[in-house]
């Protein structure tokens, strides 16, 4: 029998022949049929090979909407499930990176901004207003013994003293200028109310003074190290507080400010006892306005030097000059931030003031310069007053203290890089007291973001 022949005179193969289309490989240049399935649509075989020079993926060909082995997805295109993209190529706007393959800096692997840890409550990233305001009371609201039980002894001890110089005061003949209808003040009335009052006045501030800056140095040691969610104790607050640089750079501050004022008050007495009056004037307006510029100037500028002492473990001096270098070039963000937070803190104090206020008033402790006879204030009123004055500062100072250390935190983050460092000694559980209090130094430049035990 000899072999059939198809019309182009090759002979055809037999059936079930190794060379049957759809079996063998396909000729050089030539695609191979489909196989026909029963419901008559055409589908590639499991078993075909591709086109020529294409080789399918390992134990399967290549399936729909699959590149050939060897080739990139196209633009737009996505790799299979569990594939790498290709060499150098990131994942999609808003892709989910591949398994075991980090985000980026800043992003989540769902895409968008990073979130930050937080171990005491604050983002270690650069802060924002609503950052900072809530920053302010959470890092007071998670260590209360600290924060609360600081302001509260503090306030207390101010409270005393000054309803006792009060009471002195009042009990003085010469303390209340009394004013009858046809009564005529004399200048001996006056300089005798000034004799009693002005010490007095002066001994309350310097108090007052003393003791807010005190609280200050005391909360920056607490909300300094409540950052890294460490919580911190009374008696290890008085300990890192550094109270002696404290005050000393309180004073110095205070030098600073009374020094802007010298020039312009000398000049005026000169040209004034000169009989220069338009001089004297023209000074003393242009030379005020000036000087109130430059004492809000310097209250921006300087508002950083007691968390730089406290954290940096800074003298006064220095402390001066670091918040003088944070604050460079933030002027009016941080105006707008204090002035905020000093109107917030005004008002929270004036309303937890007013039902005591009333009290005192109603007991006849509010005094005055002039007054009448018989109308001298009860010693109730004026305590009554003097727990109000308390109550407020306990619940406001930590808040205006917090700001403070967190606009320093902000500052250096900003400048220095002072997150990266914060993140590494938030995670290093185990850092002594000493570590932490090393974080906060100056770093040489290339040192941000080394671990504490690393340094």
């Amino acid at each position: 029998m000899s072999d059939s022949t198809d019309q182009s005179g090759q002979p055809e193969d037999p059936p079930g022949s190794s060379h049957a289309p759809g079996w063998g490989p396909p000729q050089y240049g030539q695609t191979p049929p489909p196989s026909q399935t029963p419901g008559g649509s055409q589908t590639p075989g499991w078993s075909q090979p591709p086109p020529y020079g294409q080789s399918p993926g390992y134990g399967q060909a290549p399936g729909w909407g699959q590149p050939p082995y060897g080739q990139q997805p196209g633009y737009g295109q996505q790799p299979g499930y569990g594939q790498q993209p290709g060499y150098g190529q990131q994942p999609g706007y808003g892709q989910r990176p591949p398994y075991g393959q980090p985000p980026g800096y800043g992003q989540p692997p769902g895409g968008g901004w990073y979130a930050a840890p937080q171990p005491g409550g604050i983002p270690l990233r650069p802060l924002a207003l609503g950052d900072i305001l809530n920053g302010a009371v959470n890092s007071a609201r998670r260590n209360p013994k600290a924060t609360f039980g600081l302001a509260a002894i503090l306030m207390t001890i101010s409270g005393l003293i000054s309803t006792a110089l009060v009471l002195v005061e009042r009990s003085s003949p010469n303390s209340t200028i009394y004013f009858s209808p046809g009564q005529t003040v004399t200048s001996t009335d006056v300089g005798n109310f000034l004799s009693v009052f002005i010490p007095v006045l002066a001994a309350t501030l310097l108090v007052t003074f003393l003791i807010q800056n005190i609280l200050t140095g005391l909360l920056t040691a607490v909300i300094g190290r409540g950052v890294l969610g460490r919580e911190v104790t009374i008696s290890e607050a008085w300990r890192n507080g550094r109270l002696g640089s404290v005050i000393g750079a309180a004073f110095l501050i205070v030098g600073i400010t009374i020094a802007t004022l010298v020039p312009v008050v000398v000049l005026t007495i000169v040209f004034a006892l000169a009989h220069l009056a338009p001089a004297a004037v023209l000074v003393g307006v242009l030379g005020g306005i000036a000087t109130i510029v430059a004492e809000f100037l310097l209250f921006v500028r300087l508002t950083l030097t007691i968390p730089a002492v406290v954290l940096e473990a800074v003298g006064p001096w220095t402390g001066v000059k670091r918040s003088w270098q944070l604050t460079s070039g933030s002027y009016w963000r941080l105006f707008g931030i204090l002035l905020l937070t000093g109107l917030i803190v005004g008002i929270a104090a004036l309303v937890l003031q007013i039902p005591f206020a009333i009290g005192q008033s109603a007991l006849g402790g509010s005094g005055g310069l002039f007054t009448t006879p018989g109308a001298t204030p009860a010693i109730a009123g004026v305590v009554l007053g003097a727990i109000g004055s308390i109550l407020a500062g306990t619940v406001t100072r930590p808040i205006s203290a917090g700001v403070s250390v967190l606009l320093y935190l902000d500052m250096r983050m900003r400048k220095e890089g002072l997150d990266l460092v914060l993140r590494n000694a938030a995670q290093n559980q185990g850092a002594t007291g000493d570590e932490l209090a090393t974080v906060w130094r100056p770093q040489a430049p290339g040192q941000q973001g080394v671990a504490p035990s690393q340094w």
